[in-house]
């Protein structure tokens, strides 16, 4: 094979990767934000504040989240905000090139894009709300679990963990 086939060919390996990622990272945004859409204002979340509907097992608590998980570097400044969506958006891109330049096998890239699609929702919240809406809340056998979530956090939290546990198709 001469150098301008092989070079074809590995841009169109690059071009399938990248769009399972974007792929994934599509439907993780769009089930995140229907489901912030249903039970914010649908069901008047952002109202009624809590809805219980498995407890204690799955409840709804309404948490508006300035900051980053579990609240940390929280406050209502303008500055946090922008700050924390630039850096929403500079770890996608770092991602994007990471898959570009050395991509995963399978579960890596859906991995990956499970993290854009979940930072992308948040982004948007931010840029929506001013804070990430917040609503999943789980206890089980006792625990009182205090804090809230909502899908993104679910996708980024799996999307991270796998591309940790599922390495580049190069080293396997």
């Amino acid at each position: 094979m001469n150098e301008t086939a092989v070079a074809g060919r590995q841009s169109a390996v690059r071009q399938g990767t990248l769009r399972l990622v974007w792929w994934v990272a599509f439907w993780v945004f769009v089930i995140d934000q229907i489901s912030k859409i249903w039970v914010v204002h649908v069901l008047d979340l952002a109202t009624r504040l809590k809805i219980e509907v498995w407890p204690p097992f799955l409840n709804f608590h309404m948490a508006w989240n300035y900051g980053i998980n579990f609240g940390l570097l929280a406050g209502e400044a303008p500055a946090t905000r922008w700050i924390l969506i630039s850096v929403a958006l500079g770890s996608v891109l770092f991602v994007l090139v990471w898959m570009r330049r050395d991509p995963p096998g399978r579960l890596g890239l859906i991995s990956a894009g499970m993290l854009i699609g979940g930072a992308l929702g948040n982004v948007v919240d931010r840029v929506l709300y001013g804070a990430v809406a917040d609503f999943l809340n789980m206890s089980c056998c006792g625990f009182s679990n205090p804090f809230a979530f909502n899908v993104a956090d679910i996708a980024i939290f799996a999307g991270a963990f796998g591309l940790v546990i599922f390495p580049s198709a190069k080293n396997t």
